[in-house]
């Protein structure tokens, strides 16, 4: 902020107005959307890996809000031999498994232990149960809540979710 403190100063070529403070443009905006979020964090480069491959990297950096039960990188490597390997080739398949970690709007750890279950965007729904200071989304539990992002907000989960009768593909 600047006050101005001398006016209208008459110049050949236009009129300058004196200030009393230096002026500083803006900082420029810092993307911060939930794939931002999850990059730099470094935890969950299988996960932005499998969101690329599936085409929804765009869809979770772009408007909305979302909640995401996020993997991390040892969760994914949870995961039976070869299974990541089959989602990646079955882009169909491996946006299920990915839907199936996102809820449509910002739900906070402290609304998401007052749930028992709650709608993914794959259209199946996750069971929520709650243990003392233990929550649980499907058999994973959470370990780190709200971190926040432009778009939403990440919740990290030790295993990966996966819908009802994913594997029936693979058969």
């Amino acid at each position: 902020e600047s006050n101005v403190v001398i006016t209208d100063i008459a110049a050949s070529n236009g009129v300058i107005h004196v200030v009393d403070a230096v002026l500083l443009p803006e900082a420029p905006m810092v993307s911060n959307t939930i794939v931002d979020v999850a990059v730099a964090d470094g935890r969950f480069g299988t996960l932005v890996t499998a969101l690329q491959a599936a085409e929804l990297d765009s869809v979770l950096s772009g408007e909305g809000e979302f909640t995401v039960f996020a993997p991390t990188d040892e969760a994914f490597a949870k995961l039976p031999e070869g299974t990541l390997d089959s989602l990646l080739a079955d882009v169909p398949a491996l946006k299920d498994v990915l839907l199936y970690h996102v809820v449509s709007g910002t739900v906070l750890a402290a609304d998401v232990v007052a749930l028992d279950s709650a709608a993914t965007l794959q259209g199946q729904e996750v069971s929520i149960s709650v243990m003392g200071e233990s929550v649980m989304v499907d058999e994973s539990n959470v370990v780190i809540t709200d971190i926040a992002a432009s778009n939403g907000v990440i919740h990290v989960v030790d295993a990966v979710l996966l819908p009802v009768n994913i594997f029936e593909r693979f058969k």
